[in-house]
């Protein structure tokens, strides 16, 4: 499985593809407690342990945000089969999967 460094470090390595969302998201891992936090506003992207406020969280194990990273699972199949919640802005939840579908 997947640590929290090494997941913070592949969506490093994705955020040309991130930097168009201009929102920020919070991974909040359930089967951890730990947090990552994507902020795309700015330009840029920075993506970093913690939380904060974000326009949308999305509630999930690190397997599972392993997997999404990864390719090896789509973010509307994990949605619908309730291994990702969302809450609040489900418009930037959708864009955030249409950049992750786009590798």
């Amino acid at each position: 499985m997947a640590d929290l460094s090494s997941l913070v470090e592949a969506m490093r390595e994705r955020s040309n593809a991130l930097s168009e969302l201009g929102y920020k998201v919070r991974f909040d891992l359930t089967d951890t407690g730990e947090a990552i936090l994507l902020d795309a506003t700015g330009g840029g992207v920075e993506v970093g342990e913690g939380s904060g406020e974000a326009d949308a969280v999305l509630k999930l194990s690190t397997d599972t945000l392993d997997k999404l990273i990864t390719g090896r699972i789509g973010p509307l199949m994990a949605f619908s089969t309730g291994r990702l919640k969302v809450e609040g802005s489900q418009g930037v939840a959708l864009k955030l999967a249409g950049l992750l579908d786009q590798d």
